[in-house]
């Protein structure tokens, strides 16, 4: 066979469609409407005399958090339970080098998630400069460091813009960092003085946000990857107060708040129904 039949036979059998392997396309997500359990797969009702420490780690230390913040975050001297309630305390005091000292309270290890409803029934504190957060975090960072595996901010509240509470996600295509997050707010009257109920409804297609079992937030997952939807991988809870810092303290913060508390009367999850 001359080279030129070769190079023709070859060319024909590798086009032939039986020779090609075909590869599976990941079929997009649509919302199956998923429904949870009702009853808790993990909880915590505060109904004893100390923090849990099967359920609760504390996370320490003062270096500004990636936000500059002004806190000192302490191994449990900021928050107590009582009565059937966390509390958790930010003051102004010396504190690890800091001038003012808090808790950041975190369930890695001890309760992380892939998908549910997270129920967590919390007053929020009061004052200028004041940052409570009940937050999300992966806890394996399977698609690399913030931003890239994801974040849930299940409320954010800043202390001089009273009431306004904030559900945000963010992702390698939406954070704040690029002004892309993916955001919404809503005016609680009563935010520092009764308890509410911040809640986010977590399945394969959509990350929700509801206060008291009202809907303000929706994000839909685009089918495009984990650059916009990192929330394939199991998350943990996050409970604190930051002081500061280039969102609670960018109009400055007000002394006379502290000390101011956030209190939390529980924690519920439930499993999503597969």
């Amino acid at each position: 066979m001359n080279l030129l039949l070769l190079w023709a036979f070859i060319i024909s059998s590798c086009t032939e469609k039986k020779d090609i392997p075909t590869v599976a396309q990941a079929q997009p997500v649509t919302d199956k409407n998923w429904q949870f359990e009702t009853t808790p797969v993990w909880q915590d009702e505060f109904n004893g005399t100390t923090v849990d420490g099967s359920k609760w780690s504390f996370e320490t230390g003062g270096g500004g958090w990636g936000n500059n913040e002004l806190q000192n975050y302490t191994n449990g001297n900021n928050a107590t339970v009582a009565n059937g309630n966390l509390t958790i305390t930010a003051r102004r005091e010396s504190s690890g080098g800091r001038e003012y000292s808090s808790t950041r309270m975190i369930s890695r290890g001890k309760g992380d998630w892939l998908y549910g409803r997270i129920e967590v029934r919390a007053k929020l504190p009061r004052g200028r400069g004041t940052w409570p957060a009940i937050w999300m975090l992966p806890t394996d960072n399977h698609y690399g460091t913030w931003p890239a595996s994801g974040e849930i901010d299940i409320m954010e509240h800043v202390g001089y813009d009273q009431n306004k509470v904030h559900f945000s996600i963010h992702t390698s295509a939406y954070n704040h960092m690029r002004g892309t997050q993916r955001t919404t707010n809503k005016m609680v009257p009563t935010a520092s003085d009764d308890f509410h109920v911040y809640r986010v409804d977590w399945t394969p297609y959509a990350v929700r946000g509801f206060i008291d079992g009202v809907q303000y937030f929706e994000f839909v997952n685009e089918n495009k990857g984990f650059t916009t939807w990192p929330f394939d991988k199991r998350f943990h809870l996050i409970m604190n107060i930051a002081v500061g810092g280039n969102w609670g303290g960018a109009q400055g913060v007000d002394n006379n708040a502290f000390p101011t508390s956030m209190t939390v009367d529980y924690v519920r999850v439930f499993k999503m129904i597969e």
